[in-house]
């Protein structure tokens, strides 16, 4: 539990690091610019002990250049289960569109894995948040991911977010656990009451599932190939 603790406390110091730097530009420059996201920290009703993830993002830059990092980290049975952290250069291709190149480490489940990332993030229409990133490894392994999320404002207070995630790899990996093809999804429904905008406590359901020779893995390991969650966490940025 300590060394988890010292792992997301040092990752959450890290992304803050970013929002403290001073801002330092010339009057006709566009100015220097950081923001700190924790776009999820919750607690999990699974059946594992002391369940909760950490998703988190930050970055510093003008409006075309921007350094971002982004941190994951899941905890079940009193010990990271998984953690993965990204160190990007974004660059602004369109008004609403990033295109986002840099490295991606996946520090759990062991052994440790370092990958190449090109990706793109923006605003697609009926303001979709998106992410969608390609992963290379040296040894020619890939792997891809895509994410969407949209607000739908109840309120000046009240929104419900609905996101999905789905992670695919280019081949079999049996230390890691994961098959080729789609490897797993989760689909989350979040209801937040924003106390302020940059603070909201909130409260969802989420289901994740397994699939293919993932699910396999799982299977063979007695672990669930799929499961629904009750959450509760607070959404903050600064």
């Amino acid at each position: 539990m300590a060394d988890t603790t010292r792992l997301t406390l040092a990752a959450l110091a890290s992304l803050s690091l970013l929002h403290s730097l001073p801002i330092a530009a010339h009057e006709n420059d566009d100015p220097l610019l950081s923001k700190v996201m924790i776009d999820q920290l919750e607690w999990r009703n699974a059946d594992d002990e002391d369940p909760y993830a950490l998703d988190a993002q930050a970055w510093i830059g003008k409006d075309l250049h921007k350094l971002w990092l982004k941190l994951d980290v899941e905890h079940r049975e009193g010990a990271t289960e998984e953690a993965e952290i990204q160190a990007l250069y974004s660059r602004a291709i369109t008004p609403f569109w990033d295109l986002q190149i840099g490295w991606r480490r996946d520090i759990k489940p062991t052994p440790t894995r370092d990958w190449g990332v090109i990706g793109i993030q923006g605003l697609a229409p009926y303001f979709l948040d998106i992410n969608a990133a390609l992963f290379v490894q040296d040894s020619g392994d890939t792997a891809a991911r895509f994410s969407a999320e949209h607000d739908i404002m109840l309120t000046q207070q009240w929104v419900v977010s609905p996101e999905v995630s789905f992670n695919f790899y280019g081949q079999t990996d049996q230390e890691t656990m994961t098959g080729s093809g789609l490897s797993n999804a989760q689909i989350g429904l979040r209801l937040r009451y924003e106390i302020r905008r940059e603070f909201a406590p909130y409260i969802g359901i989420i289901w994740q599932k397994k699939f293919g020779t993932t699910a396999d893995f799982a299977q063979s390991a007695q672990e669930p190939v799929s499961d629904t969650q009750w959450v509760a966490g607070i959404r903050a940025w600064f």
